[in-house]
């Protein structure tokens, strides 16, 4: 039996429960691919999420880039030797392996101007912002946008997004480093809310993406003109509080496509989206990886496992 090297949880639980193990390497099923991974991005909250428990052992990490090693019953649209990255579903095994099996629309063809470190940063993000905006708030030229969390990893990415789609944006952030980093991913306007109250003027913005949720978001409804729409990460929203202020209010739950992954991709390569990462860590430390997300004060972007160099 072929086997790989994984970062594996045989029990629910925080980082402590992770270790390194060799464990059997899988086979791509029907309309699946075997990735060799290259790199893998790990989201700290993972661990909390109750689909990432589906398989024991669990395998964490489901953004990956790396190399078609195989393809399965049925793929036609992707070939061995190709270089793809995407998100994996939650509930299935993770990247943060030597392979990974993924069904095949789950994947495109990753940006040629980054590195696959770079590359495994940009799906799980990604496309929240993107599905966010374009999908859910049918984001249109010129709508004046409030984004939550601007400097986050989702936030960052909306932010970019929605400015390149021409709209006028908004953000805040928590902390001067922040406020710089929202601008210069353009930003017309930061509010860091350590210090200034961002609910004022009211009945603003046609659209508000809220990653923060709590106070923030209840804070967010009377800021929304009529027919505007807010779209929340965090819980599902009041739909009652929206319409006192003929607005709409949706929470959603990220999905893979390829077609916005190649959008992303091609934004990337021309140079119209940044990718930021925090941290590198190697698969065998892939333990501390987790753990690091317990720091206080973390950078900006995300956390990579290098599984291949």
């Amino acid at each position: 039996m072929a086997t790989m090297r994984a970062l594996v949880a045989d029990e629910r639980g925080g980082p402590e429960q992770l270790r390194m193990a060799t464990v059997p390497r899988p086979h791509p099923g029907p309309g699946e691919v075997l990735v060799e991974v290259h790199a893998a991005a790990i989201t700290f909250a993972e661990l909390g999420w109750p689909e990432s428990w589906t398989h024991r052992p669990m395998i964490p990490s489901h953004e990956v880039s790396g190399v078609v090693a195989a393809c399965g019953p049925g793929v036609s649209d992707l070939s061995d030797g190709e270089q793809v990255f995407g998100l994996i579903r939650f509930d299935r095994l993770g990247a943060a392996a030597e392979y990974v099996a993924v069904p095949a629309g789950d994947l495109a063809n990753r940006p040629r101007q980054i590195s696959h470190v770079v590359a495994a940063a940009l799906p799980l993000a990604g496309l929240t912002a993107w599905q966010g905006l374009h999908d859910h708030a049918g984001l249109r030229p010129d709508d004046e946008v409030l984004v939550h969390g601007g400097a986050g990893a989702v936030g960052g990415f909306a932010v970019q997004l929605a400015a390149q789609a021409g709209a006028i944006v908004t953000a805040t952030v928590r902390g001067s480093d922040d406020a710089l980093i929202a601008r210069q991913l353009g930003a017309r306007e930061v509010f860091d809310v350590n210090g200034t109250a961002f609910d004022t003027p009211p009945n603003r913005y046609d659209v508000v993406l809220d990653t923060v949720g709590g106070e923030t978001l209840e804070l967010s409804y009377p800021l929304l003109r009529p027919g505007g729409r807010l779209v929340t990460l965090a819980v599902p929203p009041s739909v009652e509080q929206a319409a006192r202020y003929q607005a709409t209010a949706m929470f959603f739950i990220v999905t893979p496509d390829r077609n916005e992954l190649a959008e992303l991709a091609e934004l990337v390569d021309c140079g119209a989206l940044k990718v930021t990462i925090a941290a590198t860590f190697p698969l065998a430390e892939g333990r501390a990886a987790f753990e690091s997300g317990r720091l206080r004060r973390r950078p900006a972007g995300k956390t990579v496992l290098i599984v291949r160099e």
